[in-house]
């Protein structure tokens, strides 16, 4: 039998879309059996669209729509098999295909006896973790997992497919963020070569904003570029999704802004070939301490105002030119309430939520390995948010190696608070997890973003606003 794994994509609740990628790869591809990921509703992302009736119906006549076609070879769309016309949705799994005794699951068994075991399931990407799926799978038959690609909101679906002969050996893998269809050569091995992941991640990164703008129609996206590297990462990962001609920066310098804020900004637009606006905030924040605040006392007040008339800018721009505008937080930031509400955490989307500043730098050098696409100046200079004289992120906040250290054991690892406190302190570690918690309502407010992690504060971690524990 010969089998063909398709990794396509799909979008949620586009039918049209979706029967149009498979029936491409049906017609394209010289095989017995063509093997999908699932397109059924649950496992495309349509969360409480699924109850709604007509939404039910039109994946009912999806299916049917490809039954209809009476294709000559045998289809598995998930666990739906489609074949000499007729749909089948097996209870037990099995199926009978060309005379080989084929088992469809979401799950892998090892005591499963079969031909060739098919693992149907999305799996939305979680950094550094796909390694370790495919060396979980120890089979003892031909097996194939098939993944979409595509965008449900906060997860990406980022493929990596691959097969395995009854020897265990990889036979095939799919790359990642690319639809693709491939015949299984289950006589033939071949090596794997894990990624680097900062590779990984930026191919899913710039396909995440690149579906996100097709989905939901923007042509074009704004951002603020302050100078440093969180808004530089971003502005890079813009162009290269959609294309440097649709990408605005808006530069805002205020009275405590370095003169290299501006120039180091100018510098990394023009290596990217977008376009910039400058504005000022200046006038405006004087014009509202003589109008509105009438004493200036140079405090947090007036701090979170800078922030706040930048997001003013930024927001017209983003209407008037119907452009989607980034917001350029970080996971660490965001952790410990480093950002001002309806300022700089506004945005309709934010694709460096789930990483830390650590992350960032990794993934900034990689970016310039080959050319210096963010200046270097930029990824050398101290981080600040510019909001007062000489201000620097580590006069509130540690070391972002260690900061980002207790974030990801505590958050995303969920270690003992005594075993990350036997590594960095009781004083340090509490007093960033009391941080965590206190910013819990500002991360209920902010954008929608990437997830990259299991734990992301994007949708899986949920702490109580309301608690007296820390």
């Amino acid at each position: 039998m010969k089998v063909a794994l398709a990794q396509t994509r799909f979008k949620t609740a586009d039918f049209e879309f979706n029967y149009k990628q498979i029936t491409e790869q049906i017609e394209n591809t010289e095989c017995d059996l063509i093997i999908f990921p699932r397109y059924d509703l649950e496992d495309t992302g349509v969360k409480e669209l699924a109850s709604d009736c007509r939404v039910q119906n039109a994946e009912t006549e999806f299916y049917e729509k490809i039954a209809r076609q009476n294709y000559d070879k045998s289809i598995l769309v998930g666990d739906v098999l489609i074949q000499n016309g007729k749909l089948f949705v097996s209870e037990d799994g099995f199926y009978i295909i060309q005379g080989k005794n084929v088992y469809v699951d979401k799950i892998y068994k090892e005591e499963i006896i079969c031909d060739l075991y098919v693992l149907a399931k999305n799996k939305y990407f979680v950094m550094n973790e796909h390694q370790s799926f495919m060396d979980s799978i120890n089979t003892r038959n031909d097996f194939v997992y098939v993944n979409a690609i595509g965008m449900a909101d906060e997860n990406v679906y980022a493929g990596g497919s691959f097969a395995k002969n009854k020897e265990n050996e990889l036979v095939l893998f799919l790359p990642v963020c690319e639809s693709v269809c491939e015949n299984v050569d289950f006589d033939s091995s071949v090596v794997y070569a894990e990624p680097q992941i900062e590779e990984v991640v930026y191919k899913v990164l710039v396909f995440a904003l690149r579906e996100y703008c097709e989905n939901t129609g923007f042509k074009k996206v704004i951002l603020g570029l302050s100078g440093g590297i969180d808004s530089a990462l971003t502005a890079v990962l813009a162009a290269d999704a959609i294309g440097s001609e649709n990408v605005l920066g808006i530069l805002m310098p205020s009275m405590y802004s370095s003169e290299e804020s501006v120039t180091d900004s100018v510098t990394l637009a023009q290596n990217l070939g977008i376009k910039t606006e400058k504005h000022s905030i200046t006038p405006l924040f004087d014009k509202f301490m003589e109008k509105v605040a009438h004493v200036n006392n140079q405090d947090l007040a007036e701090e979170n105002l800078q922030a706040r008339l930048r997001a003013i800018i930024l927001m017209f721009f983003s209407n008037r030119d119907n452009r989607l505008l980034l917001s350029t937080s970080n996971k660490s930031e965001t952790a410990m309430g480093f950002g001002t509400l309806y300022g700089d955490l506004a945005g309709g989307l934010n694709l460096i939520c789930d990483l830390t500043k650590t992350n960032v730098y990794k993934l900034s050098a990689y970016i310039n390995r080959e050319a210096e696409r963010i200046p270097q100046v930029i990824i050398d200079k101290a981080p600040s948010a510019e909001l007062r004289p000489g201000q620097k992120d580590q006069d509130r906040l540690p070391e972002y190696k260690i900061l980002d250290d207790i974030i990801e054991m505590y958050v995303e690892q969920e270690k003992p608070v005594e075993e990350i406190a036997a590594k960095h302190g009781t004083e340090l570690v509490l007093d960033t997890i009391r941080k965590i918690y206190k910013a819990q309502f500002k991360r209920k407010q902010c954008c929608l973003g990437v997830r990259l992690t299991e734990r992301s504060f994007t949708d899986s971690v949920n702490y109580p606003i309301m608690q007296r524990f820390y």
